[in-house]
């Protein structure tokens, strides 16, 4: 698969203290990479030396599988911490200003922006009297003028209330299903992240500490149910013969949990009462993106 962008040891230091240590990613083509951390964890630290606007200490930058940093660089678009924009010009005017500072000869393109993101009702309204989600939604649009191949998102949707999330999360679907861009989204708001990546980074102070895609997350946040019962070693032998259950963990000499036929705890109630087994209770568990994050990073 297609590298757009590949860390190798990426590392900054500040004052004798590594801010990001020995990082190495892996940003395919048409990915939604979520780039999970706690505030201070790194995040911004790694993005910023991606777009050029921090020098790596140690460690290697590949952009499209090249190491020819400065022609790459002109096909990543990005916001990094909050949008920039003339505040007392319309969302029109703002692209129109930055359209000529790139020298994008086709104007055309501005109003195609505008629709992309949903600005085309804005009229003569000036973008200081946006609400949050329209001035990021500008901002995006100013990050896609330059048409890139690459989004680097920094916290796009930091402070924005439940609709102003919602907008962001449907533009960037929307980008990368319909134009095939590749997104880089940075943030610490896991529930939402889970909606829209298609693979995800977590980086704890400093260093990357897992890389998985959103099938693979699937797959370690499965769900199970949590039995309890007096003998979990006779209830498990009854589970396996009598509802073909293989995967099943004994926790304790009380609780069952089953990965698979998670759907039948009427069922298998049912079967462990007429084997004289007394269930005490049977729950469903599902582990989501920020519990998965907190137990990898917690140690739990």
């Amino acid at each position: 698969m297609d590298s757009v962008l590949k860390t190798s040891g990426l590392t900054k230091m500040y004052k004798n203290k590594a801010v990001v240590r020995d990082v190495s990613i892996n940003v395919h083509k048409g990915d939604i990479y979520g780039f999970i951390g706690r505030n201070g964890a790194g995040k911004t630290t790694l993005i910023r030396m991606v777009l050029g606007l921090a020098r790596p200490s140690n460690g290697n930058i590949e952009l499209f599988g090249s190491n020819n940093l400065e022609k790459s660089r002109r096909k990543i678009g990005a916001i990094v911490e909050n949008p920039a924009f003339y505040p007392n010009m319309t969302a029109k005017q703002n692209l129109e200003i930055q359209a000529i500072l790139l020298g994008v000869k086709d104007r055309s393109i501005v109003d195609s922006l505008l629709e992309k993101v949903g600005l085309t009702d804005t009229g003569k309204k000036k973008a200081k009297n946006f609400s949050l989600g329209m001035k990021q939604r500008l901002g995006i649009a100013l990050s896609l003028l330059g048409e890139p191949e690459f989004l680097c998102l920094d916290e796009p949707i930091n402070g924005l209330d439940p609709s102003g999330i919602k907008e962001i999360r449907d533009l960037l679907k929307f980008l990368n299903q319909k134009f095939g861009i590749t997104v880089l989204i940075s943030s610490h708001i896991l529930s939402e992240l889970s909606r829209l990546a298609t693979r995800y980074g977590i980086i704890n102070d400093g260093q990357l500490i897992d890389e998985f895609s959103a099938d693979e997350l699937e797959q370690r946040c499965q769900s199970s149910l949590i039995i309890k019962v007096e003998d979990a070693i006779k209830a498990a032998e009854v589970i396996e013969k009598e509802v073909k259950v293989r995967n099943y963990k004994i926790q304790d000499k009380n609780t069952i949990e089953l990965f698979e036929q998670t759907e039948k705890s009427g069922e298998i109630n049912k079967i462990l009462a007429r084997n004289d087994i007394t269930v005490n209770s049977i729950s469903k568990s599902q582990v989501d993106l920020e519990e998965y994050f907190l137990k990898i990073t917690e140690g739990k």
